[in-house]
């Protein structure tokens, strides 16, 4: 993948690559649009297709700035689905930034590797030191996964600290 991505790579964190995930990040559409362009004819240069049913785009207004209003963006002719968030590596990124549908997701699957790992956490053989020592390994990490780059506010903390 290196050979094929190395000279349409963009300094971090402009151009994310993970597996078969690409994440385009520019401050305006045209060049998103541009970048998209880019990936699309090296890919197919290389016998590679990008999904065109499976792209979306989000569009992050941190500044406030007003937006390039009737600007499409667009894969050949297909326009490309404009989003609130999308999912990569596990966090939910949203367009306005904040953090709460990520949190409300880390914790619906810190309630998931509990259900999962209820069988040695409520097993009365297991040994309460064991079960500790399981909990902060297993449970624990699949709740905070992504939340050292979180921008908290004391309200997320709270919400994290009940569960």
């Amino acid at each position: 993948m290196d050979a094929l991505a190395h000279h349409i790579q963009e300094e971090v964190p402009w151009c994310k690559l993970f597996a078969d995930d690409i994440v385009l990040i520019d401050e305006a559409r045209c060049g998103v649009k541009e970048m998209l362009e880019v990936w699309r004819w090296t890919l197919e240069s290389k016998g590679f297709k990008l999904s065109r049913t499976k792209i979306k785009y989000v569009e992050c207004k941190f500044s406030g700035g007003s937006g390039e209003a009737g600007m499409d963006v667009r894969l050949a002719s297909k326009i490309i689905p404009k989003k609130r968030s999308f999912k990569f590596l596990g966090s939910v990124i949203h367009g306005d930034g904040e953090i709460d549908e990520d949190v409300t997701y880390r914790i619906g699957v810190r309630w998931m590797k509990w259900r999962l790992a209820s069988g040695v956490l409520c097993d009365k053989k297991s040994p309460s030191k064991l079960k500790g020592k399981f909990y902060r390994a297993v449970v624990t990490p699949a709740m905070l996964y992504g939340t050292e780059c979180w921008p908290v506010k004391n309200f997320h903390i709270k919400k994290m600290k009940v569960v």
